[in-house]
């Protein structure tokens, strides 16, 4: 039975996969529409990056199928480059593909064989389309002009070398979101809140404020859901972060002003969402400045710290 082989190019699969781990869970719609590809480009997308191992298909949903993926979300292509890297020395259309680009010298020969031993279905010219693309971008393959490739001399322990580094900003913002929350931090889910905490830091440290502030409201999206079901609150048919802190008020679950002082991370998130402000005093496009894409994960921690204390201790800090 013919082998399925996606037709993408590296660039798609990595914002796909960005896509997803962004929201940790994603539809094939939600891809299309943070990523702004086309329904044929994220469909192919999240087949390769499935057939590669970043992610897994649950039912209609899309997740995470490894830890490494939370590297796609470094500003850094180097980083994300190395990423693929790892996994694609272990993907057998593209290892048998530079196989025999080495044997042939001929990138069209070398993907019609690549074609005929794995019995894949899809065109020649789009198997060498996205195999080329794929050992391009991570520096597995270097172009020799006039349509002819090799494989490069750049080997994987450079990659992996990168690979670390980021490992190593990554476990560094960590312990910086831990220390900014206190001593409840190990109360917190570290998939759900930690680590997207500290991806907006590492966001907000390259200057990307818009996107520092969409993964700590992420974060603050799911403690809250967490929080609520520790404290009985419903949160049925609130959206957003505003309406979810509304139903923290009944029987003082949360103070007012804790509540309140909170809802400064609703406002800012959703003007990052959407950029152009209904309010007829502005009607215009907000500018989001670095300062408070970082205050904005700094405030999130501070919340989250005063809403813990509240919840196991009764104590009333802000």
């Amino acid at each position: 039975m013919p082998r399925s082989f996606a037709h993408s190019t590296a660039e798609q699969v990595i914002q796909a996969v960005e896509a997803v781990q962004a929201r940790d869970q994603a539809t094939q719609e939600f891809v299309e529409n943070f990523c702004d590809l086309s329904h044929t480009q994220a469909e192919n997308a999240l087949k390769l990056a499935l057939d590669l191992g970043l992610i897994k298909l649950e039912g209609s949903t899309y997740k995470p199928a490894t830890p490494l993926v939370i590297f796609v979300t470094s500003p850094d292509e180097k980083r994300k480059a190395a990423l693929l890297r790892v996994v694609l020395e272990s993907y057998e259309p593209f290892v048998i593909f530079r196989y025999r680009l080495s044997a042939t010298n001929s990138a069209d020969t070398a993907a019609q064989q690549t074609k005929t031993l794995l019995d894949l279905e899809a065109h020649r010219e789009e198997i060498k389309d996205t195999l080329i693309s794929l050992g391009t971008y991570t520096s597995a393959l270097v172009s020799q002009g006039g349509g002819r490739y090799s494989s490069s001399n750049q080997a994987l322990d450079h990659q992996l070398l990168s690979l670390a580094d980021s490992a190593n900003d990554q476990a560094s913002a960590e312990v910086t979101i831990q220390k900014h929350i206190g001593t409840r931090a190990d109360q917190l889910d570290r998939t759900e809140v930690v680590l997207p905490l500290a991806t907006a830091l590492l966001k907000a440290k390259e200057g990307q404020a818009t996107e520092a502030i969409s993964y700590a409201a992420r974060a603050v999206e799911s403690f809250l859901a967490r929080l609520a079901t520790g404290m009985g609150v419903s949160l049925t048919g609130a959206n957003g972060i505003i309406q979810k802190l509304d139903r923290f008020r009944p029987g003082n679950n949360l103070p007012t002003k804790v509540v309140e002082a909170a809802k400064y991370l609703g406002h800012v998130r959703n003007i990052a969402d959407h950029g152009v402000d209904v309010d007829p005093e502005v009607g215009d496009i907000w500018h989001i400045q670095e300062l408070t894409g970082l205050n904005y994960i700094f405030v999130a921690c501070c919340f989250m710290s005063a809403a813990l204390e509240r919840a196991y201790d009764s104590r009333f800090i802000i």
